[in-house]
């Protein structure tokens, strides 16, 4: 059971992901009131990736990094 929720909130969390970074490349998508709240939901969690890695020209591989740390932990776990 515990696993079972823990797998969904990371699949959830890796879905999330996908739309910010996605979304953050459509201006349109960008300015909306949903991608704000999105972003205020991510933005926490890939800012401490965001000061480890060196800056790499414009390009944010923070969501790239995070989402194989979950993938890495899912793996861990066997979820």
């Amino acid at each position: 059971m515990i696993k079972g929720i823990l797998s969904l909130l990371i699949n959830l969390l890796i879905l999330l992901i996908f739309i910010h970074a996605i979304g953050s490349w459509i201006p349109k998508v960008r300015e909306s009131k949903l991608y704000e709240v999105l972003d205020s939901l991510i933005s926490p969690i890939l800012n401490p990736i965001r000061r480890v890695l060196p800056s790499t020209g414009g390009f944010d591989f923070s969501p790239l990094v995070l989402l194989f740390i979950l993938y890495l932990i899912k793996h861990l776990l066997r979820l």
